[in-house]
């Protein structure tokens, strides 16, 4: 809930990576402070200036690199970083904001931010990475154990995930050093002590004691206008498949799930979300293929999303209260999945069984497990007096009453 205490008119940075899982939640961050009357800068890639416009803000474009090297840009990421910084540093030193808020994969504004003395919060849209110890690695894809034996197993994993700390706090202390700023002893020391925003549901975070300015917020969903799209007719059960924007480019899984879900007594509604099918695919009478649908809208008449498991469509779908069928690709989508699982708020399918007859499975088991569906339910009771943008924006607005 918003606080009673209304700060003057601020000046805020905010800083995201242009993809849609980091930029979405940051343009919903800067759409809810600009409309409480906030002068309010996002800096992200220049696709989404138009929305940032469109949501109060002002527009400033960001440097646009992979977060890895790649062949064509082999530069490692804190290189990339150095070079953004010296971009990002001369807008931030204009404006002079009270409150610089960067997202986790963006730390180009949190250095610039750090230079300038000016306060910087951390914006992480996902659950968070830095797992206790005794648990699976972030990105394994693997729960939490349930045991004590379990955690011990675990605590193998423990030396090497420390030895990959280090080995980030050591380059990112490189690239201090040569902005001149002092080195940090924190672990991870991209994210800000004073404030820590973490966008995703508390009951996908692992019971823990979080430090005193790192806040669970609740996820901060924004989407692009879509147009009204309507569902294949009946009163049958409606399951949307959602993939993924920037992972699955053969549409592996849009193609397995209108294979496998042919001839049961539902309705599907998919979509290939702008990337346009290159094979032609058949689409079974109790289905339709459209090109892009608002998720906003659609999820709420679901009663099952399957996708991915990327962040911002996962947590969507359990705050519209649609039970999920996540089928992780690559990274943080089995983290996601096995997060889900964790919660039981819906069916994890790894990647290897998504196939026409594993679809098939998953989505009947989802649906025949009513406790899913109370579960996606509670989730989304949750998120109706929890409103992740709107609570991010109290907790910015007191960084900047601290100064």
């Amino acid at each position: 809930m918003r606080s009673d205490i209304r700060p003057v008119r601020l000046k805020l940075f905010l800083g995201a990576f242009g993809d849609p899982g980091h930029a979405f939640p940051m343009i919903a961050l800067g759409s809810a402070l600009a409309r409480r009357g906030h002068d309010v800068h996002l800096e992200t890639w220049s696709r989404w200036r138009a929305h940032v416009e469109a949501g109060g803000m002002r527009f400033l474009a960001a440097p646009e690199y992979p977060v890895f090297p790649t062949d064509g840009r082999p530069l490692s990421p804190y290189e990339v970083v150095l070079r953004a910084t010296a971009a990002t540093r001369p807008h931030v030193a204009a404006l002079r904001p009270d409150v610089l808020v960067h997202d986790i994969l963006t730390l180009a504004p949190a250095l610039a931010g750090e230079l300038e003395e000016i306060p910087v919060a951390t914006l992480i849209p996902h659950v968070h990475p830095h797992t206790q110890q005794g648990s699976p690695p972030y990105s394994f894809g693997a729960q939490r154990p349930r045991t004590g034996l379990g955690a011990r197993l675990w605590r193998v994993f423990d030396p090497l995930v420390a030895i990959g700390l280090e080995r980030g706090r050591q380059e990112l202390n490189e690239t201090r050093r040569q902005l001149g700023l002092p080195p940090v002893t924190r672990v991870p020391g991209g994210i800000s002590e004073r404030l820590c925003l973490v966008g995703t549901f508390p009951q996908l975070e692992y019971p823990r004691a979080w430090p005193a300015g790192t806040h669970v917020v609740g996820p901060l969903l924004w989407e692009p206008p879509a147009e009204e799209v309507e569902p294949p007719p009946g009163a049958q059960p409606l399951v949307l498949i959602a993939p993924s924007t920037a992972q699955d480019r053969e549409h592996r899984l849009l193609r397995a799930s209108l294979a496998g879900l042919d001839g049961l007594p539902i309705r599907v509604l998919a979509t290939w979300n702008r990337r346009p099918l290159e094979v032609p695919t058949r689409v079974p009478e109790n289905a339709r293929l459209v090109e892009w649908i608002s998720y906003a809208r659609t999820m709420r008449r679901s009663a099952l999303v399957v996708c991915h498991a990327g962040h911002g469509t996962m947590a969507r779908a359990l705050a519209s209260g649609a039970a999920v069928v996540a089928v992780p690709a690559v990274g943080d989508m089995g983290e996601n999945a096995a997060r889900l699982a964790w919660a039981g708020a819906g069916v994890r399918l790894p990647w290897r069984f998504a196939t026409p007859c594993g679809v098939r499975l998953a989505v009947r088991r989802a649906l025949e497990e009513p406790a899913l569906a109370r579960r996606a339910g509670e989730l989304a009771a949750w998120a109706r007096t929890h409103d992740g943008a709107e609570r991010a924006a109290d907790l910015v607005e007191g960084l900047a009453r601290e100064g």
